[in-house]
């Protein structure tokens, strides 16, 4: 949000946005490829060897820009380093860089596909059809197991070749990890990894390249055939490599898999045990992968109505909850739920197993209490109406999709996916982690010297459990300036990689030498689809605000101001806010945010509106703020408790790019006047003789103007004389096919025409400039709204911001 660092603690609060950013463990990087040795450690902090280091060459010392402690090069490092040889992650311009650790082997990916039976017949066939045409997009080597539920669970025992055998749990009975193994019969490994607060209490101090203990269910042996960390009882039985039978053995359970045949009376719902069968598929991996790559693949077609997990009651008499129930707190399942599923997310996620939810009911299914399952372990999800759609089918495909052949390394061809993924960030003096917001768990209990004693989202910590990372996703951190006043005892100055070539000199200048800076260091160990662990590095620097500086701090503060992440920022915020706070206070403190902000920056003269002037890096961020308080984020109308979960499940691990398009869609029109371009998202760039394209993220829609549709209507388009017509009905068709061909998940795809019904989804995204209430018309949509403008919106703004 602001790549200049403020002076002092005191001075943080005042420029109002949280400093922050967001950071996507998994995007592509094409130089360097995978580095096939151990990293290099401080040995004060644990940080790792990166480009601002000051390096001494004749002593063969490097000093660690975050704890400044004086480190020796390994032997082998030391005989072949020098100014003109450096290794990879010295040179400047590799500030990420991601080692391939080796020896550090785990086994191939296991995918448990976990299916409703109580869905109608014909959804059914077509959910089978589409797990079937899955199984093919795995690697030969994975593991795949199928369980199934209704009244009951079933865990199919796809190694018995024999004829089709299964293990029934009942569904209105809850199962600890050891009845499931002891049903199962299967026994824990005999050599346990390290617990999970073994594995993640250690000093970070550690170095990197001495062997290590903490793993995360990896063999050291390359050439064993069963990957260590597996109980030989569940593979084989229950799991089996996909290039083994174990395809083949899924389809024919799945070629023969019917509805669920226990009878439901008219007055009542279907039996449907998803919190069992969770528990149980939970209770299979803890046994049969612990600490390995797993995802947990759970098909449901509506709400848990047995045993633990209870959404809604079996009667139809009581109808699902909605939003004013849970405000007034007439939900007597709701809590007992939530706590049920909370408690599988952390079993999931202290293992690095990822939970995936593809929920596709005309009813809500439970994604409300099943939320945490999805956000604890990195896991995906995907809401749609019918497993017939494309929206669930095509998204389902995209989860498998793979890197391209040319991809450096390993990569090329693997998934696009990792595993058992872990974050641990390390900061210089003076700046500390406040904490994390995204599809992450926090990790150390015992507090570091890099914690913060503020806490955003998952804070309390410098390390999360991310289970399942994607080139996607993106976590937010915040961040806390802890000094009092001067940064003068801070890191090493003007750090350049290994361009200095004795401790204290170097061709540095006198002015940068004197440069404060802060450092930051993300290291993502995850473990890649190919079986491979790795160990990704993002070292970042930035330059303290000067204390003392008076109108060029505010100058260097307002030129560092990013605005797009300032946005994102604080639209996850406001969402993690909204789990613990009414919404109208979280509105509230949106706003006052915002006139503090443009009172701090702002140029104006005191108490007269019209002077007021924001500068270019803050033009924008007011109307994000403005579409962000009329988002399905934050205004609840029209949806459902599952809807509103989605839609901030997705916020909060998508990328920058992708979150500005949820909070304020993009708008383009299509006329013979020219080529497309982009308008304002205002009823005024709604014309007759135009097409928009709207992109929201989770709809794309094709909308015709009035006069548009007519001559669509009298089939001008099949007519040679009016091919231009044809092209320009054609052309943001295409674009809107681009546009959808790189999302995840699929969005849904309207057309519709002025007037029309469909019409909706986009006229309730526009700005309503022009409304009924509206004195002069001159062009555009009328909408029937009473919602403030963003002309006046940003009036109140100004005049609030100026006042004395």
């Amino acid at each position: 949000s602001w790549n200049v660092g403020p002076s002092s603690r005191l001075e943080a609060p005042r420029v109002v946005v949280p400093i922050g950013c967001l950071y996507t463990p998994l995007k592509p990087i094409r130089h360097p490829p995978p580095l096939g040795y151990d990293p290099i450690r401080c040995n004060g902090c644990g940080a790792l060897l990166n480009p601002f280091c000051q390096v001494d060459y004749r002593t063969k010392l490097w000093t660690c820009p975050f704890c400044l402690s004086r480190n020796h090069f390994p032997p082998h490092y030391a005989e072949n380093i020098s100014e003109t040889n450096l290794p990879a992650e010295l040179i400047p311009q590799f500030t990420t860089v991601e080692y391939e650790l080796p020896g550090r082997i785990g086994g191939p990916p296991v995918f448990v596909f976990c299916v409703d039976t109580c869905l109608p017949e014909n959804e059914l066939e077509e959910l089978k059809d589409s797990i079937q045409q899955t199984l093919n997009l795995l690697p030969e080597d994975a593991l795949v197991g199928l369980i199934t539920f209704g009244a009951h669970v079933m865990v199919h025992e796809i190694g018995f070749a024999e004829c089709h055998k299964s293990v029934a749990f009942r569904g209105n009975k809850e199962y600890a990890a050891q009845k499931v193994q002891q049903l199962l019969g299967i026994t824990p490994m005999v050599h346990q990894q390290s617990t999970y607060s073994q594995q993640f209490g250690s000093s970070p101090a550690k170095p990197s390249n001495q062997p290590h203990e903490d793993g995360i269910g990896v063999s050291t042996d390359s050439n064993s055939h069963q990957p260590y960390g597996t109980s030989t009882a569940a593979v084989g039985r229950y799991l089996l490599p996909v290039g083994d039978g174990g395809s083949f053995a899924v389809e024919s359970i799945l070629d023969e898999l019917q509805r669920d045949p226990w009878p439901t009376p008219a007055d009542q719902r279907t039996l449907r045990c998803t919190g069992v069968a969770l528990a149980v598929s939970v209770g299979l991996l803890e046994t049969a992968a612990p600490r390995r790559s797993a995802r947990i693949m759970i098909f449901v077609g509506g709400a848990a109505t047995s045993g633990p997990g209870l959404v809604v009651p079996k009667e139809r008499s009581e109808d699902m909850r909605s939003h004013t129930d849970i405000a007034k707190n007439h939900v007597p399942h709701l809590k007992p739920a939530c706590q049920y599923f909370k408690s599988l997310a952390d079993r999931a996620s202290q293992n690095g197993h990822v939970v995936d939810i593809f929920a596709c009911s005309l009813d809500q299914v439970g994604l409300y209490e099943m939320r945490s399952c999805v956000e604890k372990s990195g896991g995906l999800v995907v809401l749609g109406d019918s497993f017939t759609q494309s929206v669930f089918k095509e998204s389902l495909r995209r989860v498998f999709k793979r890197f391209p052949q040319d991809a450096p390394g390993s990569n090329a061809g693997a998934l696009e996916m990792g595993f058992s993924a872990t974050l641990e960030i390390v900061t210089s003096r003076d700046f500390k982690i406040a904490g994390a917001i995204g599809p992450c768990c926090s990790m150390r209990q015992k507090k570091s010297s890099y914690v913060a004693d503020t806490e955003i989202g998952q804070g309390g910590t410098n390390a999360w459990s991310l289970c399942g990372v994607d080139p996607n996703l993106a976590l937010a951190v915040y961040f806390e300036i802890s000094a009092s006043s001067s940064h003068s005892e801070n890191a090493p100055h003007g750090g350049t990689g290994g361009r200095q070539s004795t401790l204290g000199s170097s061709g540095l200048s006198q002015h940068q030498h004197h440069v404060k800076r802060r450092y930051v260091q993300f290291m993502t160990q995850y473990q890649h689809s190919t079986g491979h662990v790795r160990l990704r590095s993002t070292t970042v620097c930035g330059p303290w605000a000067m204390p003392g500086d008076g109108p060029d701090q505010t100058t260097a503060f307002v030129r560092s101001f990013d605005q797009e992440a300032a946005a994102v920022l604080m639209a996850r915020i406001a969402v993690n806010r909204t789990d613990t706070e009414d919404v109208t206070d979280v509105l509230r403190w949106i706003d006052r945010s915002l006139i503090r902000l443009c009172a701090k920056f702002a140029d104006y003269r005191k108490d007269e509106a019209s002077t007021f002037r924001l500068p270019l890096e803050f033009s924008l961020y007011p109307q994000f703020m403005f579409h962000l308080r009329r988002s399905q984020f934050l205004q609840l109308f029209n949806s459902s408790p599952d809807e509103s979960a989605y839609y901030k499940m997705i916020l909060v691990r998508e990328s920058t790019i992708n979150s500005l398009v949820m909070i304020q869609p993009t708008l383009l029109s299509y006329s013979f006047q020219g080529a497309p371009q982009p308008v304002l998202l205002d009823a005024s760039s709604v014309r007759p003789d135009s097409i928009l394209l709207l992109d929201t993220f989770f709809y794309v829609i094709v909308f015709h103007g009035e006069t548009i549709a007519a001559w669509r209507e009298q089939g001008y388009q099949h007519q040679e004389e009016h091919i231009h017509f044809k092209n320009l009905l054609m052309q943001p068709l295409g674009d809107a096919t681009a546009i959808m061909d790189s999302r995840f998940p699929l969005p849904r795809y309207i057309v519709c025409d002025q007037h029309k019904s469909e019409a909706r989804f986009l006229i309730c995204k526009l700005n309503p400039s022009v409304t009924h209430n509206s004195t002069e018309i001159h062009a555009g949509q009328v909408i029937p709204t009473d919602d403030v403008s963003l002309k006046v919106f940003m009036e109140h703004l100004m005049k609030l911001s100026v006042e004395s």
